[in-house]
């Protein structure tokens, strides 16, 4: 069993037979009355997201989440194709279970893919990645104002803001929850 008060983000718990995991929460304290927590959460099955307010003593049954590695191997255009690391069977999705951080999955990088009960909701990519800048415009020699930004293209097709001293042909590290620039690899 969990309380409303033990919510943090990515954890995953049963209300009324259906699987939920959480977004975002917040412990509210007001001035007068009792605390409670503010929640938003979405069903892991079929991607709805819910905003709703919980006493912090409400009890939830926990939701075991399988999480397993696979190796992302290739799309077919419709189909994405998954290899088990253990037993090398291969594991066909749709494009609707990986969601938007997907972008910056190439091929052979190691992922995890969740389930509930056998059935696969979700692809979850490295927290890092280390791609090559495929397209940008070069930096202009004294345009450096404070946090100065261009956008450019990543051998994934994925487009992000980055410094403008980033050039063509470079790799750099990139935060798969937040899709932004960290460093150059």
């Amino acid at each position: 069993m969990i309380t409303a008060g033990d919510f943090r983000n990515g954890v995953t718990f049963d209300m009324d037979g259906q699987v939920y995991q959480v977004i975002e929460f917040q412990h509210v304290k007001p001035g007068k009355g009792a605390a409670f927590v503010r929640t938003k959460f979405k069903n892991v099955i079929t991607g709805a997201v819910v905003e709703k307010s919980f006493n912090p003593t409400d009890k939830f049954e926990n939701a075991y989440v399988e999480r397993k590695e696979y190796e992302y191997l290739y799309n077919d255009g419709e189909l994405y194709y998954f290899m088990d690391t253990e037993t090398y069977e291969q594991l066909p999705l749709n494009a609707d279970k990986l969601g938007d951080n997907f972008k910056f999955v190439k091929e052979n990088d190691k992922v995890k893919i969740m389930s509930y009960k056998g059935n696969v909701f979700g692809v979850e990519p490295p927290l890092f990645v280390e791609l090559e800048v495929t397209d940008t415009e070069p930096g202009v020699r004294g345009d450096t104002a404070t946090n100065v930004t261009k956008p450019a293209t990543l051998e994934t097709g994925a487009v992000i803001k980055v410094p403008i001293f980033i050039n063509q042909g470079e790799k750099i590290r990139i935060d798969t929850r937040t899709g932004e620039y960290m460093e150059r690899a």
